[in-house]
């Protein structure tokens, strides 16, 4: 018996059931061409530590400020003296890295000194205590990979450290963190790149982290910070600034440090960028994420907003929001630049301060406090290291030389 034939119409019908169901094929990608190699690229590179020589006072002579102003000594001997917080009463609080450790001190008898008498040590064992920030009645304290919180007494006695935060990334070449409290209530605290060249696997390195007040959660807030120690937010306008430490072994003059406006979920270019998106020639440009080139690279980060000399090593800052120093320098910024250790002609070594302009935007960076590495018998040589910096309760300028253990004090004068 013959089967029935379909008819055309079920059989158009079948074919296009079928073809329905295959599987649909393979699409292939599209090509993206890998970048051209980059040209071969030789540095030259600089190895020149000046000579560290010990404080004394006559060396005061050599240190230059601006005309009207006066330069002193608060305290020394104070060991490896790095950041500061000024209480509304004149306590100081300074924390102290390679001892772990944190001092409070007051000037009582109001002889502009912090006599021995003064000072006294108020916590310990706190690994690589850099940077400090006070709120609601607390102090705040990171170091190597933890933050404490202490509860803070009217003499400047602390109660037992407790972890508000911990599990930070490691320190590698760069442990000195630092922390401030936000506008928004939020703590932010930044932690520097464990190495020089390349990008590690922990999201949080090289980086500005936002935590919530309570210490259990965080946020990356800006990455593409090589070491960005010094920063807080203009006093007028709000803004967020940075200063960024550029890479070393680059050549004299490149990468310049930085002056960023920090900006929430922003790329500031470490380690394949420097300055104003400029694509740096010594990085191995196989570690930039994705098949692009090192300029495609660097044209989607945030540029800095001013420069200043290689190497000079930003550690403190503050902005100026008190009445003694003349009335131009209210709201500018003062940083402490540590100084070069592989540049010809050494960097840093100063206070400098940053200028900026009747609408509250930043000028320029021109030294305040200088002269502390100088060129004696064909040799450099310096007797001070600056790190932190801070406003006085009288309106007067604080930094420390973590060198020396030197509290040091900048006051206007007026010529008197």
């Amino acid at each position: 018996m013959s089967r029935p034939r379909l008819s055309a119409l079920a059989a158009g019908l079948l074919l296009s059931v079928s073809l329905a169901q295959s599987p649909t094929p393979p699409l292939s990608p599209t090509p993206r061409p890998v970048p051209p190699p980059e040209p071969p690229a030789t540095v030259t590179a600089t190895r020149n530590e000046p000579v560290a020589l010990e404080f004394t006072l006559d060396k005061l002579a050599r240190l230059k400020v601006p005309a009207g102003f006066q330069l002193t000594v608060m305290a020394s001997g104070l060991g490896n003296a790095r950041m500061l917080h000024v209480m509304p009463d004149g306590g100081v609080y300074l924390t102290r890295r390679e001892q772990g450790d944190v001092w409070y001190m007051k000037d009582r008898n109001a002889d502009g000194r912090f006599d021995a008498g003064e000072r006294r040590q108020v916590a310990q064992n706190l690994k690589l205590a850099h940077g400090l920030d006070v709120k609601g009645g607390k102090l705040y304290v990171v170091g190597e990979k933890t933050i404490w919180v202490m509860d803070m007494a009217r003499d400047g006695s602390l109660s037992v450290p407790r972890v508000f935060a911990d599990h930070f990334p490691d320190a590698g070449q760069h442990p000195a963190r630092s922390l401030k409290w936000g506008p928004d209530g939020y703590l932010y605290a930044s932690f520097g790149s464990t190495n020089n060249d390349s990008p590690t696997q922990n999201p949080e390195e090289a980086t500005i982290l936002r935590i919530r007040p309570d210490g259990q959660w965080r946020e990356v807030y800006a990455r593409g910070l090589r070491h960005t120690i010094g920063f807080g937010w203009h006093p007028v306008t709000g803004t967020f600034y940075g200063f960024d430490q550029g890479s070393d072994w680059h050549g004299d003059n490149i990468p310049p440090e930085e002056l960023n406006v920090i900006v929430r979920g922003r790329n500031y270019g470490w380690p394949f960028c420097f300055g104003d998106k400029q694509p740096d020639p010594y990085v191995n440009v196989a570690n930039i994420p994705g098949k692009i080139s090192k300029a495609e690279y660097c044209a989607g980060t945030q540029g800095s907003v001013l420069n200043y000399t290689a190497h000079a090593a930003a550690i403190g800052a503050v902005f100026y929001t008190g009445q003694q120093f003349p009335a131009d320098y209210r709201n500018d910024a003062f940083v402490a630049y540590r100084g070069s250790w592989n540049r010809t002609e050494p960097s840093g070594y100063e206070i400098a301060r940053v200028v900026f302009d009747a609408a509250n935007k930043p000028e320029r960076i021109e030294p305040f406090v200088s002269g502390f590495v100088f060129q004696e018998g064909g040799q450099w040589k310096q007797f001070g290291r600056v790190a932190g910096v801070a406003t006085y309760t009288d309106g007067s300028l604080l930094f420390t030389d973590d060198q020396s253990g030197v509290i040091y004090r900048v006051r206007y004068t007026g010529g008197q």
